[in-house]
């Protein structure tokens, strides 16, 4: 089994399938929601499609197939970026901490404008309208067309 290793990985992409599948199964429908498109259809999917690159994986590890390594010519070449990770660590978890007293349109707007501000985004006329259109869309989105209903905090009243 020398230089197999990739079989590891297949293993892992099987039991998480099984598992996807066998939770997928037994989940609890109400005969009232139930459409085309229930609530096991996305699971049952990639439960079947885990397990189908699983086998396939292991076919083409066992027939010789290798993965490509990484020569490593440019791992450690630039210093990790900390402070964008920090800011975008801070935005998110800002973002979870406003949502409820604020609502979904304006933590949106914020958590967009503050992830571009973070990414190296400075054009102060532009970056705050997209994410303005960017929550509003999402918003929108998932509370008319998915019927997901997000907080919408004070501006409730006016959308």
């Amino acid at each position: 089994m020398r230089g197999r290793s990739e079989l590891g990985v297949s293993v892992l992409l099987l039991v998480v399938g099984v598992l996807v599948l066998s939770d997928t199964l037994t989940m609890e429908t109400v005969a009232g929601q139930r459409g085309p498109v229930g609530p096991r259809t996305v699971p049952l999917v990639v439960g079947v499609a885990l397990l189908l690159v699983a086998v396939a994986l292991a076919v083409d590890v066992l027939r010789g197939g290798r993965g490509e390594g990484d020569d490593g010519a440019d791992a450690g070449a630039e210093p990790a970026d900390w402070r964008t990770v920090a800011l975008l660590a801070g935005i998110f978890l800002a973002s979870a901490a406003l949502i409820e007293p604020l609502g979904f349109p304006i933590t949106g707007a914020l958590l967009f404008w503050g992830s571009a501000y973070a990414l190296g985004s400075r054009n102060a006329a532009r970056d705050p309208l997209i994410a303005a259109v960017l929550s509003m869309a999402t918003f929108a989105a998932f509370n008319t067309l998915l019927g997901v209903p997000l907080p919408g905090g004070p501006l409730m009243g006016v959308l």
